[in-house]
């Protein structure tokens, strides 16, 4: 990891409200680093996917697994990587939501969003066993446009009339 990288890392417990708390962490990381409001929408909702998923489907809802959390903020993007302790999974084992035998259920979308959402996304073996989803969104240049048409940290508040 290079010195100017800076780590942040939290053990969850495998509960509901440790969605919300991993969201809420990744978010405040997003905006200090410049993100706008677009890309801070697009990274909550995939660390809420990403948190969801290692909940339900990696720790299998079992409190005595817990959920590692991990972000680094780079020079150039904020990576993020969330581990769980189940038995990991391929990812080219997951159906396509877009399948038209798929178009109606009511899950499976959680990494077609991420995907979607994110600029790199990857599922590796974790390093103790269970699945690490590892992605990663650029930072926005300084002083740039975000999607939402604020330039982060260099952006002017709106003022109410």
């Amino acid at each position: 990891m290079a010195s100017d990288t800076k780590h942040l890392e939290i053990t969850l417990e495998t509960q509901v409200e440790s969605v919300n708390l991993a969201e809420e962490m990744c978010l405040r990381v997003a905006e200090a680093a410049g993100f706008g409001e677009d890309d801070c929408y697009r990274i909550g909702m995939s660390v809420r996917e990403g948190v969801i998923n290692a909940f339900h489907y990696g720790n299998k809802e079992r409190r005595d697994k817990k959920i590692h959390l991990a972000v680094d903020l780079t020079a150039d993007k904020m990576i993020i990587h969330v581990l769980d302790e189940g038995a990991g999974f391929k990812l080219s084992d997951v159906p396509d939501p877009l399948a038209e035998e798929n178009l109606l259920s009511t899950s499976g979308r959680g990494i077609f969003l991420m995907r979607a959402f994110m600029d790199e996304f990857d599922v590796v073996s974790g390093r103790t066993g269970g699945a690490e989803i590892v992605m990663s969104k650029k930072l926005p240049a300084p002083g740039s446009t975000s999607p939402n048409g604020q330039g982060g940290q260099s952006a002017t508040p709106q003022q109410e009339a």
